[in-house]
């Protein structure tokens, strides 16, 4: 017996399940490039509005460790399991910060931003979350590549990262020497955090940023918090609740740490370092002609 075809309507919904997803569209890749000009500026300004004297921001340059730190610190000032959802609907970013929760103390809320610090007096406390730019940069490529925002190879993206916007939040260098130069940065208010010092040991970062915060937190609660976001857990979560880039990749990186000394030529970190040795060596972190040594040195004085 010949088995009869489905219906027109069962055809086209099958038809639309095995329609392979896009990680982007092209209205979003037209955004995208209107944000890397003077346009975004007006609405980045209408954005900046409606913050609190209680509100601290979580700020870093895009592949910082932003999303973990964020997951991290919303299960330690909840006490709740975090997810991709729950994490975006209560530590909103700036544009929606309207939507936040009042996790802080007197009813402030933790909003992210990566926007450069641009004198906007609105940001009265922040904690200013870096990353080693040779890493940001590999994590960056990944992932636009998973996005289809950039077609290049990683000498191309190399020149593009550290001379050219790949983002609306500028180079790398400009938007640390912003937070760096910003009257905020030697105060009590700004909480300089490395990413690597807090990927070493978590519970002593999250520990000292809970503290910034005005958050007592016990020890067992951020011990559990940085346990549920492992890199293993984040990978979890990443896959019951997918986002843009899960469709081609991972949005959720390996969180390497130096993995730009096996990964980048000698020529490619050479024309980082041109760029942003300043402000790497500013930050500790030892260029390429530098030991380890050096670096520890800077590390000491810095803390």
């Amino acid at each position: 017996m010949t088995k009869q075809p489905g219906n027109a309507s069962e055809n086209r919904s099958g038809a639309e399940e095995q329609k392979p997803r896009k990680p982007t569209t092209t209205m979003r890749k037209l955004r995208r490039k209107l944000s890397r000009t003077s346009l975004r500026l007006p609405i980045i300004w209408y954005r900046h509005h409606g913050f609190r004297p209680e509100d601290t921001f979580i700020v870093s340059y895009p592949r910082s460790g932003t999303t973990w730190s964020r997951h991290t610190l919303f299960e330690i000032l909840t006490g709740q399991k975090s997810g991709f959802r729950i994490v975006d609907a209560n530590l909103c970013g700036v544009g929606k910060h309207h939507l936040g929760s009042s996790v802080l103390p007197g009813g402030g809320r933790l909003i992210s931003t990566h926007e450069q610090y641009r004198g906007w007096k609105h940001y009265h406390k922040a904690i200013y979350l870096v990353r080693d730019c040779r890493d940001v940069l590999l994590s960056e490529f990944q992932y636009l590549q998973n996005l289809e925002f950039f077609y290049g190879d990683l000498d191309k993206f190399v020149k593009h990262f550290v001379t050219t916007p790949v983002s609306g939040f500028g180079p790398w260098q400009r938007h640390v020497a912003s937070w760096l130069d910003s009257p905020l940065y030697g105060t009590p208010n700004l909480c300089l955090v490395r990413f690597e010092d807090i990927k070493r040991d978590p519970v002593a970062g999250f520990t000292r940023v809970a503290e910034f915060l005005g958050v007592e937190a016990s020890p067992e609660l951020i011990q559990r918090a940085v346990a549920n976001s492992s890199l293993e857990k984040m990978r979890e979560k990443e896959v019951r609740e997918p986002v843009k880039a899960s469709v081609k990749g991972r949005f959720v990186g390996a969180g390497e740490v130096r993995g730009w000394r096996s990964k980048l030529t000698e020529k490619q970190v050479r024309l980082i370092e041109k760029y942003a040795g300043p402000e790497l060596t500013r930050l500790g972190y030892s260029l390429l002609d530098q030991t380890p040594e050096m670096e520890s040195q800077r590390n000491s004085v810095l803390a």
